[in-house]
């Protein structure tokens, strides 16, 4: 399975400029032969605590361009939005995974919002992971500072062979995203995708630095600090070939006390 990762330059608040650049980036990468592509957080807005701004429902725009673009170009999209949930509570930070056919695949809220930046003030968190089917391999989407938590990668292990990451992970920090993403790939034994955004917005740098990385950690490709489309190459085979040759995962111990010593 051919991936492209869109590192974006997401315009802050302007829908319609990252409408025609998500729908350019999208044929671009159709025409490379990807069965994939993903899109950074928030890929309409920009990572803002806007609320009225960044909020939509399940039909609205975002989402909708989404699963339009499946159904014209026959890809499979991944993408970041806010949703407005019906019933009241704040909107969510979510993942939209759509097939081929533009039908809805999962939807993930994402678990942990950083408080460093406030976002837990403005955005309720999930409450579970979801994976979900691309071709001969079960994946699953997490949001940006999920990353810098392992234990919410570790239940995907046994079912997924690829984990997505969308971000709009800061300049401040790339270093632990440079870090973490091969990390979680190792411990976990599967692929990693990591789609960071470029540019500037709500105050924020962000140098991209979006990442493949196979299951033994090697780096499949990486992009620089400008606006890109990166493909991959993914394989179920490599997967099953690195837990086979390292079967590291079948000694897990998960039930185990803590005592502190005097």
């Amino acid at each position: 399975m051919k991936v492209a990762a869109a590192q974006m330059d997401i315009a802050w608040h302007d829908r319609r400029a990252n409408y025609v650049k998500i729908r350019s980036m999208a044929e671009k990468a159709k025409g490379s032969g990807a069965d994939l592509i993903v899109f950074p957080e928030m890929a309409a807005t920009g990572f803002s605590m806007d609320t009225s701004v960044t909020a939509e429902p399940m039909d609205g725009p975002t989402p909708s361009l989404f699963r339009e673009l499946a159904r014209e170009l026959t890809m499979a999209i991944v993408g970041g939005f806010v949703l407005q949930r019906q019933g009241g509570g704040r909107p969510q930070n979510v993942s939209l995974a759509v097939d081929a056919s533009g039908a809805d695949l999962a939807l993930y809220s994402k678990i942990h919002p950083i408080g460093l930046l406030l976002e837990d003030q403005y955005y309720d968190a999930g409450d579970r992971t979801t994976s979900f089917r691309l071709g001969e391999m079960e994946a699953a989407s997490l949001i940006c500072y999920d990353l810098r938590f392992p234990e919410v990668f570790r239940p995907l292990a046994d079912p997924c062979g690829l984990i997505l990451v969308i971000a709009s992970w800061p300049a401040v920090r790339q270093r632990h995203w440079d870090l973490l993403m091969p990390a979680r790939a190792v411990e976990n034994q599967l692929y990693v995708v990591g789609v960071n955004r470029v540019g500037a917005g709500g105050g924020h740098l962000f140098t991209g630095g979006s990442v493949m990385v196979d299951p033994a950690g090697e780096v499949i490709s990486r992009a620089g600090n400008t606006e890109t489309l990166l493909f991959g190459e993914i394989s179920p085979q490599r997967v099953g070939q690195v837990r086979s040759d390292m079967p590291f995962l079948k000694d897990r111990r998960t039930h185990y006390r803590h005592h502190r010593g005097s």
